[in-house]
């Protein structure tokens, strides 16, 4: 497997933010990142100590007394930071920092009068929403959609958000869109941040249509790490709407200010862009609250081993062969997912004479009906 390099720097940032959220296990987060606990606890420390894990404003954080010139100069700070943010993510994160926020029209009139305000930009409407009620029980996973950089290489964003949260778990930026690169850049974020409930894509590859009995390679790996994978409605993009408004606020703020030449380089650019959304970005999906403040990692650790499916032994167990997806069972073959090549299935009589049910562990996979001719 292709692991993506992380600097020291990147991975001592990452731990640490996510052992400072609400309900962390610390010890968990040392085994999953590979590092001893004392480890663990001397970088908190040094971060805690004022010894960031990257560059920092200068900038003090507090400023009770502050004028109404130094108002203006902190808000054109922030703007002249992330050009794509409005008045309401200004003033909040002025909030943030320790300064008593002013209300968002007063933030617009100093961004108007000082020529930061560009002719607006068409979009999508709001779309509908759902969420979550807690962290990780769903992730929202898909490709924003090549995008091509300046040295004319394409680049697939792989974009992994909490549903609950709006916390990005993953940000990656891929040279294509096969499921051997989704499960390569997937495998790391599921052990840094541990196994969600499900995962929520739309219909087109590599994930799979979600036809009853359409399966793919990931959604059968998902399948033994215990996570559900689980398909948008067709022509409903309604369903997809955080994915669809992060895709727009990474154009926005990233590709839109940034020439980027290499996926090196845009990885990078995705690195610190998705520090700055889960950490410092006020989300108006979420009451101007931060992602981080809504997100913790999940209790379940990913394994050391890949689990198989447990099987009675007096059940039916037939292995499906290496090149083509069938079982052999009462002397005759059965067509199941060619996704399944390998992997043992178990064969259990169904509730009418004659139709038996074609099992990956508790799922059904297919279905063999003695009834029909040879």
């Amino acid at each position: 497997m292709v692991w993506r390099s992380r600097s020291v720097v990147d991975e001592r940032l990452e731990f640490c933010r996510l052992a400072g959220l609400e309900g962390a296990n610390v010890s968990a987060l040392c085994r999953r990142f590979g590092i001893s606990r004392q480890t663990g606890h001397v970088w908190l420390r040094r971060l805690a100590a004022g010894e960031p894990a990257e560059d920092k404003s200068r900038r003090p954080h507090a400023s009770p007394r502050r004028s109404a010139a130094d108002l203006e100069g902190a808000v054109l700070a922030i703007r002249d930071d992330h050009p794509a943010w409005g008045a309401r993510k200004i003033a909040r994160r002025l909030g943030d920092l320790g300064t008593a926020p002013p209300a968002a029209s007063t933030v617009h009139a100093i961004l108007s009068r000082n020529d930061r305000i560009g002719p607006r930009k068409g979009g999508m409407p709001a779309l509908g929403r759902f969420e979550r009620e807690a962290p990780n029980l769903l992730w929202q996973m898909d490709f924003k959609g090549r995008t091509q950089l300046v040295s004319g290489l394409w680049c697939h964003p792989l974009t992994i958000i909490d549903d609950h949260s709006r916390f990005a778990v993953g940000l990656e930026a891929c040279a294509d869109e096969r499921m051997l690169t989704v499960r390569d850049r997937l495998e790391p974020i599921l052990r840094r941040h541990g196994l969600p409930m499900a995962i929520y894509t739309d219909n087109g590859s590599p994930w799979g249509t979600g036809v009853p009995g359409q399966w793919t390679r990931l959604r059968v790996w998902l399948l033994k790490l215990g996570i559900d994978l689980i398909h948008a409605t067709p022509y409903h993009p309604q369903a997809r709407g955080k994915n669809e408004r992060f895709h727009r606020s990474l154009k926005a703020e990233v590709f839109d200010f940034a020439a980027l030449a290499s996926h090196t380089q845009a990885q990078r650019a995705f690195d610190r862009w998705r520090d700055i959304y889960n950490h410092r970005r006020p989300h108006q999906g979420i009451a101007m609250a931060v992602p981080a403040s809504r997100y913790r990692p999940t209790p379940r650790p990913f394994p050391e081993r890949l689990p198989e499916p447990a099987y009675d032994s007096s059940e039916i167990v037939r292995r499906v062969g290496s090149t083509q997806g069938y079982v052999k069972f009462n002397g005759r073959l059965w067509r199941v997912p060619n996704a399944f090549k390998t992997e043992y299935l178990a064969i259990r009589p169904l509730q009418q004479d004659g139709l038996y049910g074609v099992f990956f562990g508790a799922t059904q996979v297919a279905k063999i009906d003695l009834r029909t001719p040879d």
